[in-house]
Protein backbone atom coordinates (compact mmCIF):
# COMPACT_ATOMS: atom_id res chain seq x y z
CA UNK A 1 0.00 0.00 0.00
CA UNK A 2 0.99 3.35 -0.78
CA UNK A 3 1.37 5.22 2.54
CA UNK A 4 2.89 8.30 3.59
CA UNK A 5 3.57 8.88 7.39
CA UNK A 6 3.08 12.58 8.23
CA UNK A 7 5.58 12.81 11.81
CA UNK A 8 4.34 15.35 14.38
CA UNK A 9 4.68 15.29 17.84
CA UNK A 10 2.48 14.25 20.92
CA UNK A 11 0.80 17.24 21.85
CA UNK A 12 -0.52 18.13 17.98
CA UNK A 13 -1.50 14.47 17.18
CA UNK A 14 -4.64 14.54 19.32
CA UNK A 15 -4.52 18.17 20.71
CA UNK A 16 -7.98 18.99 23.38
CA UNK A 17 -7.44 22.42 23.33
CA UNK A 18 -7.00 23.85 19.77
CA UNK A 19 -6.26 27.77 19.29
CA UNK A 20 -5.17 29.28 16.42
CA UNK A 21 -2.07 27.89 15.97
CA UNK A 22 -3.11 24.29 16.79
CA UNK A 23 -5.69 24.48 13.98
CA UNK A 24 -3.65 25.56 11.63
CA UNK A 25 -1.24 22.58 12.11
CA UNK A 26 -4.08 20.31 11.46
CA UNK A 27 -5.51 22.30 8.69
CA UNK A 28 -2.13 21.92 6.85
CA UNK A 29 -2.10 18.56 7.41
CA UNK A 30 -5.59 17.91 6.76
CA UNK A 31 -4.68 19.90 3.29
CA UNK A 32 -1.90 17.96 2.61
CA UNK A 33 -3.48 14.04 3.78
CA UNK A 34 -6.60 15.15 1.27
CA UNK A 35 -3.68 16.13 -1.91
CA UNK A 36 -1.92 13.01 -1.59
CA UNK A 37 -5.15 11.10 -1.89
CA UNK A 38 -5.62 12.74 -5.14
CA UNK A 39 -2.34 11.06 -6.18
CA UNK A 40 -3.28 7.44 -4.95
CA UNK A 41 -1.12 8.07 -2.07
CA UNK A 42 -2.56 7.56 2.35
CA UNK A 43 -1.52 8.99 4.53
CA UNK A 44 -1.74 8.54 8.36
CA UNK A 45 -0.03 11.46 11.22
CA UNK A 46 2.18 10.12 14.09
CA UNK A 47 4.08 11.77 16.43
CA UNK A 48 7.97 11.19 16.40
CA UNK A 49 8.32 10.06 20.22
CA UNK A 50 6.46 7.04 19.65
CA UNK A 51 8.49 5.61 16.64
CA UNK A 52 8.68 2.33 17.97
CA UNK A 53 5.15 2.12 15.75
CA UNK A 54 6.83 2.48 12.82
CA UNK A 55 6.95 -0.43 10.40
CA UNK A 56 9.45 -1.31 8.00
CA UNK A 57 9.13 0.30 4.05
CA UNK A 58 7.30 3.31 5.24
CA UNK A 59 8.01 6.91 3.90
CA UNK A 60 7.96 9.33 6.69
CA UNK A 61 7.35 13.12 5.87
CA UNK A 62 8.39 15.45 8.56
CA UNK A 63 5.92 18.12 9.11
CA UNK A 64 5.84 19.41 13.11
CA UNK A 65 8.31 17.75 15.25
CA UNK A 66 9.18 20.92 16.23
CA UNK A 67 10.43 20.21 19.52
CA UNK A 68 13.17 17.88 18.68
CA UNK A 69 16.18 20.43 19.83
CA UNK A 70 14.55 20.06 23.20
CA UNK A 71 14.56 16.18 22.84
CA UNK A 72 17.66 16.17 20.69
CA UNK A 73 19.43 13.03 21.80
CA UNK A 74 16.05 11.41 21.23
CA UNK A 75 15.67 12.38 18.52
CA UNK A 76 19.07 11.31 16.81
CA UNK A 77 17.98 8.54 18.08
CA UNK A 78 15.00 8.15 16.20
CA UNK A 79 16.55 9.59 13.31
CA UNK A 80 19.58 6.22 13.81
CA UNK A 81 17.10 3.71 14.34
CA UNK A 82 14.88 4.50 11.23
CA UNK A 83 17.06 5.28 8.34
CA UNK A 84 17.25 1.91 7.24
CA UNK A 85 13.79 0.34 7.81
CA UNK A 86 12.20 3.64 6.48
CA UNK A 87 12.84 6.32 3.46
CA UNK A 88 12.79 9.86 4.81
CA UNK A 89 11.33 12.61 3.19
CA UNK A 90 13.82 14.60 3.53
CA UNK A 91 17.08 12.16 3.50
CA UNK A 92 18.59 11.10 6.88
CA UNK A 93 22.22 13.08 5.73
CA UNK A 94 20.29 16.05 4.79
CA UNK A 95 18.23 16.20 8.44
CA UNK A 96 21.61 15.63 9.95
CA UNK A 97 23.21 18.41 8.30
CA UNK A 98 20.77 20.66 8.70
CA UNK A 99 20.16 20.03 12.31
CA UNK A 100 23.08 22.74 13.69
CA UNK A 101 23.15 26.35 11.98
CA UNK A 102 27.00 25.64 11.91
CA UNK A 103 25.54 24.90 8.35
CA UNK A 104 25.10 28.73 7.43
CA UNK A 105 29.20 28.93 7.82
CA UNK A 106 29.57 26.32 5.33
CA UNK A 107 26.92 27.94 2.62
CA UNK A 108 28.77 31.54 3.42
CA UNK A 109 32.29 29.46 2.35
CA UNK A 110 30.64 28.62 -0.53
CA UNK A 111 29.50 32.55 -1.78
CA UNK A 112 26.01 32.76 0.12
CA UNK A 113 25.49 36.25 1.76
CA UNK A 114 24.68 35.36 5.66
CA UNK A 115 24.46 37.56 8.82
CA UNK A 116 28.28 37.92 10.02
CA UNK A 117 28.87 34.68 12.87
CA UNK A 118 30.91 33.55 14.82
CA UNK A 119 30.27 29.65 16.21
CA UNK A 120 31.36 28.31 19.39
CA UNK A 121 31.93 24.64 20.27
CA UNK A 122 30.01 23.50 23.71
CA UNK A 123 32.31 23.66 26.62
CA UNK A 124 34.69 26.30 24.86
CA UNK A 125 35.69 29.46 27.32
CA UNK A 126 35.44 32.08 25.00
CA UNK A 127 33.94 35.27 26.65
CA UNK A 128 31.02 37.25 24.59
CA UNK A 129 32.56 40.61 25.78
CA UNK A 130 35.94 39.50 24.27
CA UNK A 131 34.49 38.33 20.92
CA UNK A 132 31.98 41.24 20.16
CA UNK A 133 34.90 43.90 20.96
CA UNK A 134 37.29 41.85 18.55
CA UNK A 135 34.34 42.18 16.06
CA UNK A 136 33.38 45.92 17.31
CA UNK A 137 30.38 44.58 17.50
CA UNK A 138 27.90 46.77 19.62
CA UNK A 139 24.82 45.04 19.06
CA UNK A 140 24.51 41.15 18.70
CA UNK A 141 22.04 38.58 18.54
CA UNK A 142 23.02 35.12 20.38
CA UNK A 143 21.50 31.54 20.07
CA UNK A 144 22.17 28.01 20.37
CA UNK A 145 23.37 26.58 17.00
CA UNK A 146 20.46 23.90 17.57
CA UNK A 147 16.90 25.39 18.18
CA UNK A 148 13.70 26.69 16.57
CA UNK A 149 11.23 29.11 16.73
CA UNK A 150 13.59 31.35 19.01
CA UNK A 151 14.39 29.39 21.83
CA UNK A 152 16.57 30.79 23.96
CA UNK A 153 17.53 33.54 21.72
CA UNK A 154 18.50 37.01 22.97
CA UNK A 155 19.10 40.26 21.36
CA UNK A 156 21.62 42.22 22.87
CA UNK A 157 23.25 45.72 23.26
CA UNK A 158 26.74 46.78 24.04
CA UNK A 159 25.67 47.81 27.59
CA UNK A 160 24.38 44.27 28.44
CA UNK A 161 27.21 42.59 27.29
CA UNK A 162 28.97 41.97 30.69
CA UNK A 163 26.42 41.48 32.48
CA UNK A 164 24.68 38.17 29.87
CA UNK A 165 28.22 36.96 30.41
CA UNK A 166 27.28 34.38 32.92
CA UNK A 167 24.05 33.53 31.78
CA UNK A 168 26.21 33.04 28.40
CA UNK A 169 28.54 30.93 29.96
CA UNK A 170 26.12 28.37 31.46
CA UNK A 171 24.81 28.19 27.59
CA UNK A 172 27.88 27.42 26.18
CA UNK A 173 28.55 24.57 28.68
CA UNK A 174 25.51 23.04 27.03
CA UNK A 175 25.31 23.54 23.55
CA UNK A 176 27.01 24.92 20.62
CA UNK A 177 26.36 28.72 20.09
CA UNK A 178 26.04 31.55 17.85
CA UNK A 179 27.04 34.66 18.26
CA UNK A 180 25.78 37.23 15.03
CA UNK A 181 25.91 41.05 14.13
CA UNK A 182 22.13 42.28 14.60
CA UNK A 183 20.62 42.81 11.79
CA UNK A 184 18.74 46.14 12.25
CA UNK A 185 16.31 45.30 8.99
CA UNK A 186 14.26 42.89 10.47
CA UNK A 187 12.23 44.99 12.95
CA UNK A 188 12.22 47.61 9.86
CA UNK A 189 11.03 45.18 7.18
CA UNK A 190 11.08 41.86 8.33
CA UNK A 191 12.12 38.32 6.78
CA UNK A 192 11.10 36.82 4.31
CA UNK A 193 10.40 33.00 3.69
CA UNK A 194 10.60 31.17 0.46
CA UNK A 195 9.03 28.00 -0.18
CA UNK A 196 10.47 25.65 -2.19
CA UNK A 197 9.22 22.46 -3.95
CA UNK A 198 11.20 19.87 -6.34
CA UNK A 199 13.94 22.58 -6.76
CA UNK A 200 12.01 25.26 -7.91
CA UNK A 201 10.08 28.21 -5.96
CA UNK A 202 6.45 27.88 -5.45
CA UNK A 203 5.70 30.87 -3.16
CA UNK A 204 6.41 33.60 -0.30
CA UNK A 205 5.54 35.09 2.90
CA UNK A 206 6.99 37.78 4.80
CA UNK A 207 6.89 37.59 8.51
CA UNK A 208 7.12 40.44 10.39
CA UNK A 209 8.03 40.86 14.66
CA UNK A 210 6.14 42.87 16.74
CA UNK A 211 6.41 46.25 18.26
CA UNK A 212 9.05 46.17 20.51
CA UNK A 213 10.29 42.33 19.53
CA UNK A 214 12.96 41.38 17.19
CA UNK A 215 11.82 37.94 16.83
CA UNK A 216 9.37 37.43 14.08
CA UNK A 217 7.56 33.84 14.84
CA UNK A 218 4.03 33.74 16.18
CA UNK A 219 5.30 32.86 19.21
CA UNK A 220 6.12 36.17 19.84
CA UNK A 221 3.29 38.22 18.19
CA UNK A 222 4.39 38.43 14.69
CA UNK A 223 2.82 38.63 12.19
CA UNK A 224 2.32 36.48 8.86
CA UNK A 225 1.66 37.97 5.26
CA UNK A 226 1.76 36.77 1.59
CA UNK A 227 4.76 37.97 -0.18
CA UNK A 228 5.14 38.73 -3.61
CA UNK A 229 9.12 37.42 -4.19
CA UNK A 230 10.85 39.31 -7.05
CA UNK A 231 13.15 37.48 -9.14
CA UNK A 232 16.73 39.00 -7.31
CA UNK A 233 15.08 37.15 -3.94
CA UNK A 234 13.66 33.96 -5.98
CA UNK A 235 17.26 33.65 -7.59
CA UNK A 236 18.99 33.97 -4.21
CA UNK A 237 17.07 30.95 -2.78
CA UNK A 238 17.42 28.89 -6.05
CA UNK A 239 21.22 29.77 -5.49
CA UNK A 240 21.30 28.44 -1.96
CA UNK A 241 19.52 25.41 -3.45
CA UNK A 242 22.33 24.55 -5.45
CA UNK A 243 25.00 24.50 -3.27
CA UNK A 244 23.49 21.40 -1.04
CA UNK A 245 24.84 18.52 -1.83
CA UNK A 246 21.53 16.55 -1.92
CA UNK A 247 18.53 17.13 -3.61
CA UNK A 248 15.51 18.70 -1.28
CA UNK A 249 12.16 17.55 -2.09
CA UNK A 250 10.82 20.40 -0.01
CA UNK A 251 12.39 23.46 1.78
CA UNK A 252 12.14 26.82 3.13
CA UNK A 253 14.92 29.47 2.60
CA UNK A 254 14.68 32.52 4.73
CA UNK A 255 16.17 35.33 3.61
CA UNK A 256 16.69 39.06 5.08
CA UNK A 257 18.43 42.44 4.26
CA UNK A 258 21.27 42.83 5.78
CA UNK A 259 23.09 45.83 7.41
CA UNK A 260 24.36 47.10 4.05
CA UNK A 261 20.66 46.57 2.59
CA UNK A 262 22.14 43.16 0.93
CA UNK A 263 19.67 39.69 0.61
CA UNK A 264 21.40 37.24 3.15
CA UNK A 265 20.32 33.96 3.91
CA UNK A 266 19.22 33.79 8.22
CA UNK A 267 17.65 30.18 7.96
CA UNK A 268 17.39 26.84 5.56
CA UNK A 269 14.68 24.80 6.86
CA UNK A 270 15.26 21.10 5.53
CA UNK A 271 14.16 18.86 7.77
CA UNK A 272 10.44 20.22 9.08
CA UNK A 273 9.85 23.54 7.69
CA UNK A 274 6.50 25.35 8.03
CA UNK A 275 5.41 25.90 4.40
CA UNK A 276 2.12 28.22 5.03
CA UNK A 277 0.21 25.89 2.50
CA UNK A 278 -3.15 27.78 3.69
CA UNK A 279 -1.32 30.83 1.93
CA UNK A 280 -1.20 28.89 -1.34
CA UNK A 281 -3.68 25.87 -1.58
CA UNK A 282 -1.67 25.15 -5.58
CA UNK A 283 1.42 24.66 -3.24
CA UNK A 284 0.01 21.20 -1.12
CA UNK A 285 -0.78 20.27 -4.86
CA UNK A 286 2.31 20.50 -6.03
CA UNK A 287 3.97 19.00 -2.80
CA UNK A 288 1.77 15.57 -3.41
CA UNK A 289 3.07 15.54 -7.09
CA UNK A 290 6.08 16.09 -6.47
CA UNK A 291 6.22 13.08 -4.09
CA UNK A 292 4.43 10.79 -6.16
CA UNK A 293 6.62 11.15 -8.73
CA UNK A 294 10.20 10.54 -6.99
CA UNK A 295 8.60 8.03 -4.14
CA UNK A 296 5.75 5.72 -6.09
Amino acid sequence: MREIVLLTEKRYLSPKIKNTYIKNILLEDKLLEKALKSQGVESKRLAWENYTTLQNNQHILFRTPWNYFEKLNKFKSFLEENKAKTTFINSYDQVLWNLDKVYLLELNKQGINIPETVFLKRGSEESLKKICDEKNWVEVVVKPSVSAAGWETYHLRKESFSGFEEKFQLLLQNQNMLIQAYQKKITSFGEISLMMIGGEYSHAVIKKAKRGEFRVQDDYGGTVEMYMAGIKEINFAKTVMKKLNFCPLYARVDVILDNQNTLALSELELIEPEMWFRKNPNSVEKLAVEIKKRYF
